[in-house]
């Protein structure tokens, strides 16, 4: 290329003007938007018109925000005009995008609209697998129909041509938990093993949760025993339970080293696991050693929470120990930490009732800088 060449190329190329390019949509923004947006008819409108982009349809935290959100409000008419419009995009015909439809249904509680989009998955051209039959198990588990479960398990598998694997066990012993029908839920141990499937952590927690939880301590123990013949390691949630177990057995000193044992192994107890031994204690009437696992509590890296507060307050008080009860309030604000209203106005009325009225004009004061004058925080009239 000549002299002349390269000097007219290089005009006319930073001469013309470069083609504007389209910004892309940000779905980033559009679900900033939907968070913050408090007005629930708009929030529908939003997110029907967010959806329309492609990369707003993978964020699956939003929907479960959106959807939570006018569940409490029940809102299921509203949830039901967003999910059913999820299915004109393309991504309906993808497994994955409408199981995450029937398990929102399900966390909704809106079983029939869970079934109704399994039935129809054919139809939309997409497969049904072991993913959306499991999904649709965990919809009746969500929404109580319990009743649904067993019929499901035992029937669907040979008519859709579907091999239940162990996540399905785990749904089923999770839903047989819930129902009370321990014995049921033990048996599908067996019927893993006939079937080749060896249980997992999820399995034993889950039967661990219903056991324990249930004041069949006895029963929590075996599987304990069996869990570690396969060489499963318990895990802070299998600790839990039993801690919860053995509090509900009036078993404390026992509780306590298991604890112990917790820490030996390398299994950092959380705020279930000091709350689980506070309220063990408070059951026993056993102020000093309530007080002292508060304190061990307060020594961890696990903080106090709205649980503690509303264990810990009503028996101190109880105990007549206002100085206590004052304390609890004030790291109850400086926690940031919402409790209800009348937890606070409990310790008020004990406050002046012990003629501590400065200690309850105090915490009044407290109280309705942190938010709570709406509800009515006030010394009582008779003080």
């Amino acid at each position: 290329m000549s002299s002349l060449s390269r000097l007219l190329y290089r005009t006319f190329s930073t001469s013309l003007p470069s083609t504007p390019q389209p910004k892309p949509l940000a779905s980033k923004s559009l679900s900033t938007d939907l968070y913050r947006e408090r007005n629930l008819k708009r929030l529908v409108q939003k997110f029907k018109k967010s959806s329309e982009l492609d990369r707003f349809r993978t964020k699956t935290g939003v929907y479960e925000d959106i959807v939570r959100r006018l569940a409490s409000a029940k809102r299921f008419r509203w949830i039901e005009e967003i999910l059913e419009d999820q299915k004109k995009y393309k991504d309906i015909s993808k497994e994955g995008f409408a199981v995450r439809l029937i398990s929102l249904y399900g966390k909704s509680g809106m079983f029939d609209h869970a079934h109704k989009v399994f039935d129809e998955m054919p139809d939309l051209k997409c497969d049904r697998t072991v993913l959306s039959f499991n999904a649709l198990l965990g919809a009746c588990v969500n929404s109580k129909k319990f009743d649904r479960i067993d019929e499901f398990f035992r029937e669907l598998p040979d008519k859709l041509s579907i091999e239940p694997d162990r996540v399905s066990h785990n749904v089923v012993i999770k839903a047989f938990c819930e129902m009370g029908s321990f014995e049921s839920a033990i048996s599908m141990l067996d019927e893993m093993e006939k079937k080749g499937l060896e249980p997992d952590l999820i399995t034993f927690n889950t039967l661990f949760n219903g056991l324990y939880g249930n004041s069949r301590f006895s029963d929590g123990e075996k599987i304990w025993d069996l869990m570690e013949k396969k060489n499963i390691v318990p895990d802070i949630r299998s600790y839990n339970a039993k801690l919860l177990g053995l509090a509900l057995e009036n078993r404390m000193p026992e509780a306590v080293k298991l604890l112990e044992e917790m820490g030996s192994k390398g299994v950092k107890p959380d705020v279930f696991s000091f709350n689980t031994l506070i309220k063990g204690f408070c059951n026993e009437g056993n102020l000093e050693e309530a007080k002292q696992w508060y304190i061990e509590l307060g020594k961890s890296d696990c903080a106090p929470n709205k649980v503690t507060f509303a264990m810990l307050v009503p028996f101190v008080c109880e105990k007549g120990d206002f100085n206590l009860a004052f304390e609890l309030c004030k790291e109850i604000f400086n926690q940031r930490c919402l409790v209800d209203a009348a937890l606070l106005q409990l310790v008020v009325d004990r406050l002046v009732k012990a003629s501590k009225v400065e200690e309850a004009e105090k915490l009044v004061e407290l109280g309705n800088s942190n938010g709570y004058s709406r509800y009515g925080l006030k010394l009582p009239s008779d003080k």
